[in-house]
């Protein structure tokens, strides 16, 4: 431990100014004006991984954007493990949001963050994070304090759905062969109350398309005889929950599992204040599924939210048409046992159904993935819970997350060894949003941490 924080003593300007680099490059995935921008990013993600001690490094082409595969095998003997994260990042809209440009990082102090907190799209989600195990790695390799093998797959597309890491995975099960598998893209609680994520929701994303007359109409001479597809799409839309929030897809819930009174006492446990909550998002009332809690809303249930629909004129001023078509874009969070390609099926069945006369409407999939729960009887989780203890100095508490990382569940699957989720990042972090940051106490924090769930979790396995 000594070592440990001298390493983080001596280093720690450079770690962040390291990290800042990343985030100026704009890998934003979902876009193609920044495809150039996402092999650059791959390429400094492969060129850090030799710096920080792997023997072997690999950029490997898929039909998008390259999987960067890192490898520091010191004793085939010993437990390998294989660390998983993200290049790519969310776009930065709205830009006009950020109180800085979303790719110029800065350092801001902010009441939760007295000691500062690193301002930039990408810095919790998930270069951030990501990069703790990049330094994690120099740490053990420059003292000599890398107790097992150690493998890395970064890839670029998580933000687009993974499509292109099922086919590596499948065709590399040799190649990524480990003993368990360490990821950091989720959160904890607090920063003085640890917590690690023992469950995932999964996805499935679908865009809609509501097609009235064959252009854009005058609404005097065709208001009130022709349908409007926005307002048909709004009304589809809001169909989709009853009064109590509801999702009202027919088998929408067949599979969703109701957890036991005792597991849901026990999940209540975890430190929350809802009044801070509201506060943090400036709102004066929570909203939800009748019947559950805030905590059980966004972790323990599914959910359907559009995030995007347009259609007609919205520039400056006024434009009286009747748009030809309304777009909207649709999620659903998934809980363990629903299937994405169920639901989206069940999904583009009904929204079809519900269409009226005048209108026609066109639904395309896009992305999806299955939800996870991992025991906290397994070795991983244990030696995680170990590294968590030293470093704050308490127990973590096991939790649920809310969001989604379609490709556990395939790790699962194909590689036999099961995830383990130690997320440093905070909600009030604005993933996804304008003015993304991580904390420096939180970056630094996971530098201090993996390398203890490394030399925990060889000790544990030596012990089976």
């Amino acid at each position: 431990m000594d070592s440990l924080r001298s390493f983080l003593d001596t280093n720690k300007d450079r770690l962040v100014n390291e990290l800042f680099e990343l985030l100026k490059i704009p890998s934003v995935s979902a876009d193609s004006a920044y495809s150039s921008d996402v092999f650059k990013a791959a390429n400094f993600v492969a060129s850090s991984l030799k710096t920080a001690g792997c023997d072997s490094v690999e950029i490997c082409q898929t039909k998008g954007f390259p999987i960067i595969y890192g490898e520091k095998l010191i004793d085939p003997i010993l437990p390998t493990i294989l660390v998983y994260g993200h290049y790519d990042v969310q776009p930065a809209d709205p830009i006009d949001l950020w109180d800085a440009p979303a790719f110029e990082p800065i350092i801001k102090k902010t009441d939760l963050h007295p000691e500062g907190a690193i301002f930039a799209r990408g810095a919790c989600d998930d270069k951030g994070q990501m990069y703790m195990h990049v330094k994690a790695l120099e740490f053990m390799t420059s003292t000599g304090q890398l107790p097992c093998n150690v493998k890395f797959m970064i890839e670029g597309e998580e933000e687009v759905g993974s499509d292109n890491l099922t086919d590596f995975v499948k065709n590399n099960t040799t190649k990524l062969k480990n003993d368990v598998i360490l990821i950091s893209d989720t959160g904890m609680i607090a920063k003085d109350t640890p917590s690690i994520t023992t469950g995932l929701r999964g996805l499935s994303y679908v865009e809609v398309e509501v097609t009235g007359p064959n252009r854009d109409l005058h609404s005097g001479i065709y208001g009130g005889a022709v349908a409007n597809p926005i307002n048909v799409l709004a009304k589809m839309i809001a169909s989709l929950h009853d009064k109590n929030n509801h999702i009202t897809i027919p088998g929408f819930y067949d599979k969703v599992e109701d957890l036991s009174n005792q597991e849901r006492a026990e999940m209540a446990k975890a430190p929350f204040s809802i009044e801070a909550y509201k506060d943090a998002l400036k709102i004066n009332a929570v909203y939800g599924e009748k019947g559950y809690t805030t905590n059980e809303r966004n972790s323990i249930r599914p959910t359907l939210d559009v995030n995007g629909i347009w259609g007609g004129y919205t520039g400056e001023g006024a434009k009286t048409v009747i748009a030809s078509k309304a777009h909207a874009k649709i999620s659903m969070r998934l809980v363990p046992n629903q299937d994405c390609h169920d639901i989206t099926s069940l999904f583009k069945s009904h929204f079809e159904s519900i269409a009226p006369e005048g209108v026609t409407v066109k639904v395309t999939p896009h992305h999806g993935g299955q939800g996870y729960v991992t025991p906290i009887n397994n070795v991983g989780y244990k030696a995680a819970s170990m590294a968590y203890k030293d470093t704050f100095g308490k127990s973590p508490i096991p939790q649920r997350g809310g969001g989604s990382i379609p490709i556990v569940a395939l790790f699962e699957k194909e590689l036999k060894s099961k995830t383990i989720l130690m997320g440093f990042g905070l909600d009030s972090d604005a993933i996804h949003s304008p003015n993304e940051h991580f904390g420096l106490f939180n970056y630094f924090k996971g530098i201090e941490t993996i390398p203890l769930f490394y030399k925990y979790f060889v000790e544990l396995q030596s012990k089976m």
